[in-house]
């Protein structure tokens, strides 16, 4: 069965999702693109609230958003109890947000990283596994609230 990535962005990440999609296709990987649909300017949280939406409810084991900062994003994605989106300046960043917080939304700063950084990013989000082990423990207690 064929993967498929949910992905979404705002006006200022229109192009980077361009990009990341023909490379997600590039690597058989099938994509749900959420939006938007050009430079126009919009509201990011309509878009995004799809993609954390559909990973919080187990449509999708992974999503990616994109905006200019990455930060409006993430807080969206975020409001997800079952979501854990990273944003990712780096591929080193990317790496350790799978391998010891288990992220399963990469968010990427569309005005602050090159095309080339941001599919290294990508990459390394899809290609590095959770280590699990004493990370476990940690990414668990990442939902409980505290009052």
């Amino acid at each position: 069965m064929q993967e498929i990535i949910p992905i979404a962005s705002d006006h200022a990440g229109y192009e980077l999702k361009l990009k990341v999609i023909d490379h997600l296709r590039q690597r058989g990987i099938d994509v749900r693109d959420f939006g938007t649909d050009s430079t126009d300017s919009c509201d990011y949280p309509d878009f995004a609230h799809p993609v954390g939406s559909a990973v919080n409810r187990g449509d999708y084991p992974r999503g990616i958003v994109i905006c200019g900062s990455g930060n409006g994003v993430q807080m969206t994605v975020n409001k997800y109890p079952g979501v854990r989106c990273a944003l990712c300046w780096t591929p080193e960043i990317a790496h350790l947000a799978r391998q010891h917080n288990d992220a399963n939304i990469v968010s990427i700063p569309a005005r602050f990283v090159s095309a080339d950084t941001a599919l290294a990013i990508l990459d390394q989000f899809l290609d590095t596994p959770f280590e699990g082990g004493r990370h476990t423990r940690r990414v668990e207690k990442i939902s409980q609230l505290l009052n």
